[in-house]
């Protein structure tokens, strides 16, 4: 649907001023005209089976004029609208209102309750709770409870063509209605939330995959940095070295021995920034592996300059007996203890701890800082995206965090890939007084990997040299 140009008077549609506007989960017309086709078959079946082999007295006349509204409907859709149409959030809405209204009619016309075809007025609400938003969920499931109450009450009784009255007992009767009832409403609230999570799971899902493509293309770009840096050096010199000779033939010829020395410093300047730029990627194995420290301090370096103290205990000291192990340069635990250390930086008070330490099995990497921790209520979800809606205080404070756990989940994700085990905890007693409390107080996330899942095996160096057969 177009928007409506500024300024101009093009009336609105009234559904969109009530909240039912458009969303991206948007239902495909042609889904919704193969249902109706398979519910324009069922019906037509089974009013011929009643008649034809139960000598069940229908008026056939009006029964099939109800279903042919329906196939009227399917036909005009089809020619009207192509077939890869998507509909918005109010056209969903109408088109199923229109077949619970319809089934609603077929039911007046075949006893109502009595007729056990009756349960498949869910059908229509059901699909509500998966496709659309609350609102119109919400309205179809009270006109499904209000036309099944109708239909109830009146309706052209069933009857052989004998005369007899075919009808359950009261009681029934009650029972059937009700059962269709609360089926509407449990079947809606069920359908809706597990629409909602696998939808929640879809949209952090994808910026999990923007996140790790991001940090990918900065992985991919300093190696060819790197590569241009080292593929530039030769002629740069070379262009050095003849405008210094040049330089120096034209010493009696001032006005052109200053075109060849500015071509010398230029030659120097871009040298220089191709030096630095290469400091950002470097080549080779250093490219693909590093030793776990310098992973550690590479992803928490965007967060040095943030106003809170940063304290690594990397095993990085110099004259230390057992050798750092050298780890996969993967993007993927880079950007994920990034997000760690980013969360931890955004609810401490003052101080963050990184520590690493390794052992024969694992490698492991603990973030904590002094923070008030994670809320007792939700330590056993987090890492769960969307988990918390975002407060006005949090976001007055921290204008950078999201505050639904959607920067946790992505770490969780992405280093659960590499082979990662993480834990969420708190480092406090909740009984401690303030002054009683430790320095390292608040949130503690710990990130253990199995050295075999991410350890890079010891090489000599540029590696051994191999005899080449001409």
């Amino acid at each position: 649907m177009s928007q409506p140009a500024a300024g101009s008077n093009a009336p609105t549609d009234p559904l969109d001023s009530m909240g039912f506007s458009g969303r991206g989960d948007w239902v495909r017309l042609r889904t919704l005209v193969l249902l109706r086709w398979t519910a324009i078959l069922g019906q037509a079946s089974a009013i011929y089976v009643a008649w034809r082999f139960y000598a069940i007295d229908l008026d056939l006349a009006v029964c099939f004029l109800v279903v042919g509204a329906a196939v009227v409907v399917n036909l005009a859709a089809g020619f009207a609208f192509p077939q890869n149409t998507r509909l918005g959030e109010a056209a969903a809405m109408l088109t199923l209102l229109f077949d619970t209204s319809q089934l609603a009619l077929l039911l007046y016309f075949t006893g109502g309750l009595d007729n056990p075809f009756a349960l498949l007025m869910l059908a229509p609400a059901t699909i509500a709770a998966t496709a659309l938003q609350a609102r119109a969920t919400v309205l179809l499931g009270l006109v499904t409870i209000a036309l099944v109450t109708l239909v109830a009450f009146v309706h052209v009784p069933l009857r052989t063509r004998s005369g007899d009255v075919i009808a359950v007992p009261a009681v029934f009767g009650f029972g059937f209605w009700l059962a269709i009832v609360i089926g509407v409403v449990f079947l809606g609230l069920y359908a809706r939330r597990v629409a909602s999570e696998i939808r929640l799971m879809g949209d952090a899902l994808l910026a999990t995959q923007m996140a790790l493509a991001r940090e990918q293309k900065l992985t991919d770009l300093g190696g060819v940095i790197a590569a241009a840096a080292h593929e530039l050096g030769t002629p740069l010199a070379t262009i050095k070295l003849a405008s210094v000779e040049l330089a120096h033939d034209l010493a009696d010829r001032p006005e052109l021995r200053s075109d060849a020395e500015l071509i010398r410093d230029q030659a120097d300047r871009c040298r220089d920034i191709l030096r630095s730029m290469g400091r950002a990627g470097k080549v080779d194995q250093h490219m693909r592996s590093a030793p776990i420290s310098m992973i550690v301090r590479e992803a928490a370096e965007p967060h040095l300059g943030r106003g809170k103290a940063l304290h690594f205990d990397l095993g990085d000291v110099p004259g230390t007996s057992e050798p750092q192990p050298h780890v996969q340069r993967k993007p993927e635990i880079i950007h994920g203890l990034r997000n760690l250390v980013q969360n931890a930086v955004d609810f401490a008070r003052a101080e963050v701890w990184v520590d690493a330490d390794w052992s024969d099995r694992d490698i492991t990497v603990v973030i904590a800082d002094d923070g008030e921790g994670f809320p007792a209520h939700l330590l056993g979800r987090i890492g769960d995206p969307y988990l918390l809606r975002r407060r006005e205080d949090a976001a007055e404070r921290r204008p950078e965090y999201d505050g639904m756990g959607l920067g946790l989940f992505i770490a969780k994700t992405l280093l659960e890939r590499t082979g990662a085990r993480l834990s969420f905890a708190n480092a406090f007693d909740p009984f401690l007084t303030e002054d009683e409390r430790p320095a390292r107080s608040g949130a503690v996330v710990t990130v253990r990997w199995p050295r075999e899942r991410i350890e890079v095996p010891k090489s000599g160096g540029l590696g051994e040299n191999r005899h080449i057969v001409i």
